[in-house]
């Protein structure tokens, strides 16, 4: 019998040791010669990536880590050329070739004193071999903006590891580029690029260009996209036409384009089945043959259907897939996926038939783990939506507090924890977070709100935090915090089953939920405390001119702040380190001290204006994170 107890004190056999064990798992999945092989992020190795083959194969050892920083995010750090990985590593950012059973040898230049070199998204060159084509990010200054990408090929042989000057040079068409993606027969090349002040889901061009008889590239074509139109994938369909997701009715869906531009929307549908491309690499399609395409609907497994027009998703429990969808042949498809009750594993789904036929884990599929009795400690999630201040719906993840130990006395309402997601162009999803479950199991409610500006819900509703970051995010999380308080007086059966303590409304973030978070502490009074993790808190620092963000969103705030200088009162404005004196709330403030997205400068000095400040506070800053 469940022991009465007031919400917040209970126990649960999910420690933070756990938590953060959680993390990591599989991330990128690619097929090779009919098997599948994984990136595997290992916490209890300090976060070291190995790559993994087969049912749990693993093919790189310690201490070679599968991770690179083109664009500070990485993006999908090997590939399969015959027998040969090739492989960037993190320490020195080089690419490396391994044979099955032999050491890996470098087969990029070693990086100089005055500039770094670092690789991304190895792929198969032209069909004649022996190279690796990818993208190269060359430091060329001291400052973080000082960058160059080129699409290059690599000779597969390691000769550039002693002879720069092996390394070809395809294209340098924009400031930002994606991996660079052969035709079938060889004889043209696609990918995407997009330059400043645009973000990639703001706006990419689709280019295209031939392939000369000696390997170089003709001047490239730009087939697709535009300032308003983002293509977020590519792939090839036959040497005459590709598929992109692009959204020029507002809606990431997927195309048919050909080689003279002609553009055909398969499926008009209101779903978002793409995403935004933090991470290069990225493939949220793959195609089944026969004119069947597995897709993600905003995150879950479909089919689209050319012929019927159609799009049907797919009934399992694994309602979170991750962006690395790769065809298999036979109509199976592999990716990582997950459940609210599921951690991420490597699975393979047989889509051959009119329903999901088969569907296969490569690695455990949420093993019960010996601290852990009963599944009913995890909590599962309500989907709910929230009419916002201007009247948009605001979509949330709701859990109730979970814990089959534990019950509270009659009455009593829980605390709620509003967790806001980093991006802010990104989203919360049903994947399984023992982070989530650390709280809900101890009697806290946490809720996770797909504020305005996240992905998942179009173009438009991304658009709603245009010029307004700190603003509409900061409103929405309250709309819903404060809703949640107020579902008890509310006649929603609903409603009242997630009812939260008003008096006991907290907000937690990281990144630019973090900047969303000490936001909402220092310019509402809608929160008790907050955890704010790794934030931006001063706008103008985080520019390119300020000197504290790196290249890749270096120019976001023109977006969604404004430009400068017209709009730098708004930077001052909205900068939660200026205005200190409005907090009340005790702050928990976390950093790591190797974080080249979110720098430590800006939390230690919201660390250092608070001390002697009398607000309750907690500075903890991480070596090596």
């Amino acid at each position: 019998m469940p022991t009465i107890s007031p919400f917040g004190t209970w126990t649960s056999p999910i420690t933070a040791a756990h938590a953060a064990a959680g993390g990591g798992g599989a991330a990128w999945v690619e097929a090779h010669d009919g098997q599948v092989w994984w990136s595997l992020g290992l916490p209890e190795e300090g976060g070291r990536v190995t790559i993994m083959r087969g049912a749990g194969e693993r093919m790189l050892p310690a201490p070679w880590n599968a991770r690179n920083r083109v664009h500070e995010y990485g993006g999908r750090p090997f590939g399969l050329f015959g027998d040969t990985l090739v492989f960037t590593n993190w320490d020195d950012q080089r690419l490396y070739a391994m044979r099955t059973g032999s050491t890996p040898v470098p087969i990029t230049p070693a990086p100089q004193r005055q500039h770094g070199l670092r690789y991304a998204v190895p792929s198969p060159g032209t069909p004649a071999g022996g190279e690796v084509w990818c993208i190269r990010e060359t430091i060329t200054g001291d400052r973080p903006v000082d960058l160059h990408r080129d699409l290059v090929a690599v000779p597969l042989d390691g000769s550039a590891a002693t002879e720069p000057g092996a390394v070809r040079v395809l294209a340098a068409s924009h400031r930002f580029l994606t991996e660079p993606k052969v035709s079938p027969d060889g004889a043209h090349v696609a990918w995407l690029g997009w330059d400043h002040p645009a973000m990639p889901w703001d706006g990419t061009e689709l280019c295209v260009a031939a392939v000369r008889p000696d390997g170089s590239l003709e001047p490239h074509r730009v087939l697709a996209g535009g300032p308003a139109e983002a293509v977020c994938q590519v792939e090839w369909d036959g040497p005459g036409s590709l598929l992109a997701l692009t959204d020029p009715d507002g809606w990431w869906n997927l195309h048919r384009i050909t080689l003279d531009g002609h553009a055909a929307n398969l499926a008009p549908v209101e779903s978002e089945l793409g995403g935004a491309l933090w991470k290069l690499g990225c493939r949220w399609f793959a195609p089944l043959g026969g004119g069947r395409h597995a897709v993600l609907d905003a995150g879950r497994l479909a089919v689209l259907d050319e012929a019927s027009g159609l799009l049907q998703s797919v009934d399992t429990e694994l309602t979170a897939w991750g962006a690395s969808l790769t065809a298999l042949g036979d109509g199976r498809v592999a990716g990582p996926a997950g459940g609210p009750r599921h951690e991420v594993a490597v699975v393979v789904a047989d889509l051959s038939g009119p329903k999901l036929t088969e569907l296969t884990a490569l690695t455990v599929l949420s093993p019960q783990p010996a601290y852990l009795p009963d599944q009913a400690y995890l909590p599962v999630p309500q989907a709910r939506t929230f009419p916002g201040a201007d009247g948009t719906a605001i979509p949330a993840l709701v859990y109730p507090p979970t814990n089959p130990d534990f019950t509270a006395p009659p009455g009593e309402l829980p605390p709620y924890i509003v967790h806001v997601h980093g991006g802010p162009t990104s989203h919360v999803d049903t994947e399984l977070d023992l982070e989530i479950a650390y709280f809900t199991s101890r009697g806290f409610g946490v809720v996770m709100p797909n504020y305005g500006g996240s992905t998942g819900h179009g173009r438009a509703f991304r658009e709603r935090l245009a010029g307004r970051w700190g603003v509409v995010d900061v409103e929405d999380c309250a709309v819903v915090a404060l809703a949640l308080a107020g579902a008890e007086r509310a006649a929603d059966p609903e409603g009242a089953e997630c009812a939260a303590d008003p008096e006991r409304l907290l907000i937690r973030g990281g990144s630019a939920g973090g900047w969303t978070g000490a936001a909402s502490l220092v310019f509402t009074n809608t929160y008790r405390a907050g955890t704010v993790m790794y934030p931006i808190l001063d706008l103008m620092a985080w520019t390119e001119d300020g000197g504290e963000t790196h290249d890749f969103e270096a120019h976001y705030l023109n977006g969604l702040v404004g430009p400068l200088p017209d709009a730098r009162q708004l930077y001052y404005d909205r900068s939660p380190i200026h205005h200190l004196d409005l907090l009340s709330s005790p702050m928990l403030l976390l950093q790591g001290l190797d974080d080249q997205i979110c720098p430590p400068v800006q939390a230690k000095r919201l660390a250092d204006a608070l001390a002697g400040s009398g607000i309750p506070h907690a500075y903890l800053a991480f070596e090596g994170e």
